[in-house]
């Protein structure tokens, strides 16, 4: 760490004991929610931090008020768990209160930066990102398990014609992570050429890593980096402006801001995606409203560049629009949800997603994890060429696989039956999803 660094971590720590973060958390006062208040130090990137415990706990925002103006930082979340009730487990309450609370304000800016983030000491990180196509992640897992490598966790995005993923594996034989720097070149050149195929007009890059990482955040930083937020034609058809959210931007002349505002359907980790987008593209939220109460969600923030100017131009505008339409794009869970639970091995990601590419199912997202020894996969499939999923071939893969080991959830009756959305050109790794269910896409005013 570099002696700025050092001076930098001293200053925060001495303005965090004099101004200690405060979380007070209040189950009386609303009827329907938990109040989650936060206030600290003003800092750039804490509205992030905040949001990303909440979510990486898996609660349900549901309305949020934010204010920044100045030195001082003050939030007011409104959060559910999952079953819509008021969060009452005291392992949850107090994991909020000592990653937001006093406890956390003499750790230095790196370590409270991570907030969420899990050590990979044992494991080796590898990301991936490369043009989708069919196949994609079953020649992905096949060269991973050939290389005796096991998957122990693992989470996959498509979004306009790219794919990332981000995949912690262990060695076969230790358990532990792969160190020997032959065998990590041989993983990383083998996957750069499934990644690569027969595509030579976009980059396919590889990174093979011991670090640490917060894969959500890390994903949505890779496909920004790789410019997923750029449409392949200018002109889009009227039916995927209909399915894109709509986001606006306009400047505030009187205050200097510039104002964004954010309607769509409402999903879960929504307003983390939005927020993170904000902050990896430097813009610091001062003022905000977030109500998702109902079906739809509306999020209006009110930003400045890091730098203290509202957006200057058109083009910047359009940009931090398309950006945020991918953001909110991106974990779309579009097609059928299937869950996988058995006694975790290698091969197995491998071997579940041949059979997935052999019945013609695409996979638009796809999350991996390991607990006691356990594989709990979750997979969002669709049919390859765009129509309705037959019941039969899901039928016929769960005997394939195992009746109790791969669970229809939350099973929409539309999804078998319905009317395909995509052009015939959708790929096997999931190509351009987007929800149907997205508001129509507003005309966006002039930002001057």
């Amino acid at each position: 760490m570099s002696y700025s660094q050092d001076i930098n971590d001293e200053y925060e720590k001495f303005i965090r004991r004099m101004n200690p973060p405060r979380v007070v958390i209040d189950n009386e006062y609303c009827k329907n929610a938990t109040v989650i208040r936060v206030d600290s130090a003003n800092e750039h990137g804490i509205l992030l931090e905040v949001v990303q415990v909440l979510t990486d706990l898996n609660l349900i925002i549901t309305k949020a008020y934010i204010s920044s103006d100045g030195g001082w930082f003050m939030d007011v979340f409104n959060a559910t768990d999952q079953n819509g009730n008021k969060i009452t487990d005291e392992g949850i309450l107090d994991y909020i209160q000592k990653s937001l609370g006093p406890d956390s304000c003499f750790t230095s800016s790196v370590r409270r930066r991570s907030i969420g983030v899990k050590q990979s000491v044992d494991r080796t990180l590898i990301e991936l990102i490369g043009s989708d196509r069919p196949g994609l992640l079953s020649e992905v897992s096949a060269v991973l398990t050939h290389l005796k490598c096991n998957v122990v966790n693992a989470e996959v995005w498509t979004h306009n014609t790219r794919a990332a993923a981000v995949m912690q594996v262990t060695d076969d034989e230790t358990g532990g992570s792969i160190t020997d720097p032959e065998r990590l070149s041989v993983i990383k050149r083998l996957l750069c050429n499934v990644l690569k195929g027969s595509n030579k007009s976009r980059e396919a890059k590889t990174v093979v890593s011991h670090g640490v990482t917060h894969t959500e955040r890390r994903l949505h930083q890779m496909m920004f980096a790789d410019r997923d937020y750029e449409r392949p034609n200018d002109e889009a058809s009227s039916a995927e402006e209909k399915q894109r959210p709509d986001v606006n931007v306009v400047n505030w002349h009187d205050r200097d801001y510039s104002v964004v505002t954010i309607r769509c359907k409402d999903r879960p980790k929504l307003l983390f995606d939005t927020v993170c987008t904000l902050t990896d593209m430097q813009y610091v939220v001062f003022h905000g409203n977030v109500d998702a109460e109902g079906a739809e969600a509306y999020q209006e923030y009110c930003i400045r560049h890091i730098d203290g100017s509202p957006v200057k131009s058109d083009a910047e505008r359009q940009r931090l629009i398309q950006c945020l339409e991918a953001a909110i794009e991106r974990r779309v869970s579009e097609g059928l949800k299937l869950e996988l639970c058995t006694t975790d091995r290698v091969g197995l990601l491998s071997d579940v997603t041949r059979i997935f590419r052999e019945n013609s199912l695409t996979v638009t997202r796809a999350e991996v994890a390991t607990r006691a020894g356990k594989a709990v996969n979750t997979f969002y499939v669709r049919d390859a060429s765009g129509y309705p999923v037959d019941a039969k071939i899901i039928d016929s893969v769960r005997h394939t696989i195992g009746q109790t080991i791969l669970q229809v959830k939350g099973n929409n009756p539309g999804e078998m039956n319905q009317t395909p959305q995509e052009s015939p050109s959708r790929f096997l790794f999931g190509g351009l999803f987007k929800s149907r269910s997205f508001c129509n896409f507003g005309l966006v005013k002039s930002y001057s």
